[in-house]
């Protein structure tokens, strides 16, 4: 006969070995792909591709490859487009209820994004690169990250670019835009309304970049062609 701990011992194997089977069961689906091109891949233990439709988990790498593209939207219906050579991380969602979050966190490694709210609160978001921490109050943001060099341009709403070393800008009209660049330990931040780059050019080589669907009601389909014309860019 089986000693109460023997038992024990075998009911936590098999639960060990239930978690280990199906790992994504124990992750919470934070939003889904909603346009794919080319290459897009999640970056865990193993690099696997997302396609149309599959889930977004927290606390998960997303990457695209070159000349690829995806758009994410998130369970508040928040869209994030990432162009060529992009990573970002989910870094942290705390959810108030399904569609609404009251704390989310994500973290753009490197490459070009656009960045639209959904329906959260708008405190609740915030975007970090290596160089800024980047805070919205309703806004639509191209945000550009490379090596010693962040740019967020502001193209609908409000929004405020802190530095690491707590120097911060506010964007309030269309076309403002912080740039920060860190140089030998040294790191600035300055104004401008004349943006040096902004998403659009990305928008016009995929179609469906830069379109902006609903979480709960999108249908998402793969683009067939590429949108020479841009007119699926924008809002």
């Amino acid at each position: 006969m089986n000693s109460p701990r023997s038992l024990f011992s075998l009911l936590a194997l098999g639960l060990a070995v239930a978690l280990t089977a199906h790992p994504a069961q124990a992750q919470t689906r934070v939003g889904e792909a909603a346009m794919v091109k080319n290459e897009v891949v999640r970056v865990a233990a193993a690099t696997t591709p997302i396609n149309v439709g599959d889930a977004l988990l927290r606390d998960e790498m997303v990457r695209t490859g070159l000349e690829s593209a995806a758009r994410l939207v998130m369970a508040d219906s928040t869209n994030l487009s990432l162009g060529p050579n992009a990573s970002l991380k989910l870094d942290r969602t705390v959810f108030d209820d399904e569609h609404h979050y009251r704390d989310v966190a994500i973290r753009l490694t490197s490459g070009a994004f656009r960045f639209v709210t959904g329906h959260s609160d708008k405190a609740a978001y915030k975007i970090v690169t290596p160089l800024a921490t980047i805070g919205v109050r309703g806004t639509i943001l191209d945000i550009l990250s490379q090596r010693g060099k962040t740019t967020v341009v502001l193209q609908e709403g409000a929004s405020t670019v802190c530095t690491s070393n707590r120097q911060c800008i506010d964007l309030t009209q269309p076309g403002d835009t912080a740039i920060i660049t860190s140089s030998g330990g040294r790191t600035t931040i300055q104004k401008t309304n004349n943006p040096p780059w902004t998403f659009a050019a990305t928008c016009t080589q995929a179609a469906g970049l830069c379109t902006v669907t609903q979480f709960a009601d999108a249908t998402p389909v793969t683009p067939p062609v590429d949108d020479p014309t841009g007119m699926l860019c924008g809002r």
